[in-house]
C-alpha cells in the first residue's frame, strides 16, 4: 500500500483525509431535503482543502499571460491557485506527480437540466413515444423535491467523473421552493461550482407568470454566499419552440419577468431553437449583456450582428443540436463576433463528454466549411473552460490556471492506449481524449477524485437513491 500510495503521489496524510471523507458521507434522507434549506456549508461530507502542488504535468493554463508548460507545476493552497510556473517552490506541500498527464481548468458546460438525470432508464432511441420530450413532460409533472435531489447528484457524479467543475443548472421544473432548494442543496453537496437557472414547472400555463417572491428568497437565502453558488432565471421561451411541453411567452410577459429578474440583480438565459426569437427580443428592448441565449440554430446575418451589438452570449450543446433541424452556427457565431460557450443540455440519450462535445463541433466545422474552417483545437479548449467561465460570470474565480483564481483543474492521463504518444497537446483533447482519460478532478482546492475514483462520495449509493426516486416516480405517475 505505502508503494502505491508514493506512486499516486500522496502521503499517509493525504490518503487518511480522503478515507475520512469517504466514511463520513452521509447524505441526508427525504424530509431533510425540505428542512435544511440555505446556502451555508454542503450537507454531505467533502475532503478539506490543503496545500499541494502538481509536478511535471504538461500544463495548459488557459491564460495568455501565462502560457503553457510542456513540463510545468501549479501550486495550490487552501483552495486557491498560488503559482504556476516551469518549476515551483512548494516545500511543504503535498505532491501530486503530474508526469504523463495534462493539467488544465476544469471544464465549465453552461447548460443542463440537471431535474432530468434520473429519466435515463425511461428513455428509448427507437420510440417515439419514450423520447425526451414525452418523458420528461410526463413524468415531471409528479416530481417530488426529493426526485430533483437524487436526480442532481447523480447527474452531478458523472460530471464529476468527466471533469466538469462548474455548471449551469437549468431547472426549468421548479415545482415549488422545496424543488428550488432540492437542486441548489444537491449542486452544494457536490462540491461543484455552478449557477442556478430557476424556472417555471413543467406544464404550468403559460400566462402564469413566474414565482418572483421565492425567486427573491432564493437569492436571499442561497446566491453570494461563497463563490460556488450564483442565480440567474431560465425564461420560458418566446419563439413558441416545444411551447407544449416547455412553455412560451409574450413578449409582454417576458418584458414583466425579466424586469424583475434584472431588479433583483440576476441573469437570464433562455432556449432559442426555433425561428424569430432574437428579433422579437430585439424588439422588445430585452437584449443586453446578461441574457444568454441557448441553441444557436435558425438565426440569420441581421440576428447575429443584433447578438454582437448587445453583447449577448450564446451556449451551444452540439449533441442535442446535431439531432434538430437547422445548421449548428457555431461557426457563424464565431464569425459575427458572438461570445459563446459548450454545454452538455441533458444526459438521458447520451452521456456528459466534453471531449465528444468538441470533437463534434470540429468535425461539424471540417465537414461545413473544409479549408475555409477558423476554429482551432485550442479554441475549443479555451471555449469548453475560460469561455463557459466567463459566460456564466465566474471568469474572475475560475475557468484558467491564474494566480489567485479558486484551484478547479483536472489531470489527464495521456499515456494511455488512445492519447500516447503525446502530440499537440490540444488536437489530443479535442481529438483523442475521453472521460475515461481523467485522473483527477479538483474543485475549489478539494480533490474531489484521484486515480479515476471518487474521494467524497459513495457513488453505488447514489445510483441506489436515484433508482429508487425514479421507481417511486413512476408508481405516483401511473407509468406502465
Amino acid at each position: 500500500m505505502t508503494k502505491d500510495i508514493k506512486a499516486r503521489g500522496m502521503d499517509r496524510r493525504t490518503v487518511l483525509k480522503a478515507t475520512g471523507a469517504l466514511s463520513a458521507t452521509s447524505l441526508f434522507g427525504a424530509p431533510a431535503i425540505a428542512q435544511n434549506a440555505g446556502g451555508s456549508a454542503p450537507a454531505a461530507s467533502l475532503p478539506a482543502r490543503g496545500e499541494f502542488v502538481v509536478r511535471g504535468a504538461h500544463v495548459l493554463s488557459m491564460d495568455d499571460r501565462i502560457g503553457d508548460f510542456p513540463a510545468g507545476d501549479v501550486h495550490v493552497r487552501d483552495g486557491a491557485i498560488v503559482a504556476v510556473a516551469a518549476s515551483v517552490n512548494a516545500p511543504a506541500a503535498q505532491v501530486i506527480d503530474g508526469r504523463g498527464m495534462i493539467c488544465m481548468p476544469g471544464f465549465v458546460e453552461t447548460h443542463w437540466h440537471h431535474w432530468t438525470n434520473i429519466l435515463r432508464p425511461v428513455m428509448r432511441q427507437d420510440d417515439p413515444k419514450l423520447g425526451y420530450f414525452p418523458v420528461t413532460a410526463g413524468l415531471g409533472v409528479h416530481y417530488v423535491p426529493e426526485d430533483s435531489y437524487h436526480s442532481g447528484r447523480i447527474g452531478l457524479a458523472e460530471a464529476l467523473s468527466a471533469g466538469v467543475t462548474t455548471t449551469q443548472n437549468w431547472a426549468h421544473n421548479v415545482r415549488s421552493p422545496q424543488h428550488a432548494d432540492a437542486e441548489m442543496r444537491a449542486m452544494r453537496d457536490s462540491g461543484l461550482r455552478g449557477r442556478f437557472a430557476y424556472g417555471n414547472p413543467v406544464r404550468d400555463p403559460n400566462d402564469k407568470p413566474m414565482d418572483i417572491a421565492d425567486l427573491a428568497r432564493a437569492k436571499r437565502d442561497w446566491a453570494g454566499k461563497d463563490n460556488m453558488l450564483t442565480l440567474a432565471i431560465c425564461s420560458r421561451s418566446v419563439d413558441s419552440a416545444n411551447a407544449a411541453t416547455r412553455g412560451g411567452i409574450s413578449p409582454d410577459m417576458a418584458k414583466k419577468e425579466w424586469g424583475a429578474a434584472r431588479d433583483l440583480g440576476l441573469p437570464i438565459t433562455m432556449h432559442t431553437s426555433g425561428k424569430g426569437a432574437i428579433k422579437i427580443l430585439n424588439e422588445a428592448g430585452l437584449l443586453g449583456r446578461d441574457l444568454q441565449l441557448v441553441h444557436p440554430l435558425n438565426t440569420d446575418e441581421e440576428d447575429r450582428a443584433l447578438l454582437a451589438r448587445h453583447g449577448v452570449s450564446y451556449s451551444t450543446s452540439p449533441i442535442g443540436e446535431a439531432r434538430r433541424p437547422g445548421d449548428l452556427q457555431f461557426d457563424e457565431m464565431l464569425e459575427a463576433g458572438v461570445k459563446l460557450s459548450m454545454s452538455i443540455d441533458h444526459i438521458t440519450t447520451y452521456d456528459c463528454d466534453c471531449f465528444v462535445c468538441m470533437r463534434m463541433l470540429y468535425t461539424l466545422s471540417t465537414h461545413r466549411f473544409g479549408d475555409k474552417r477558423k476554429v482551432t483545437t485550442k479554441r475549443l479548449v479555451q471555449l469548453a473552460t475560460i469561455d463557459g467561465a466567463r459566460d456564466l460570470g465566474f471568469g474572475d474565480i475560475t475557468g484558467s490556471l491564474t494566480p489567485g483564481k479558486r484551484a478547479d483543474l483536472i489531470l489527464i492521463r495521456a499515456n494511455g492506449p488512445n492519447m500516447a504518444p503525446l502530440g499537440y497537446p490540444y488536437d489530443a483533447l479535442v481529438t483523442m481524449a475521453q472521460p475515461a482519460n481523467i485522473d483527477t478532478v479538483v474543485a475549489d482546492g478539494r480533490i474531489l477524485r484521484r486515480k479515476g475514483e471518487f474521494t467524497a462520495l459513495d457513488f453505488d449509493k447514489l445510483v441506489r437513491e436515484a433508482s429508487d426516486a425514479l421507481a417511486a416516480l413512476k408508481v405516483r405517475a401511473k407509468w406502465a
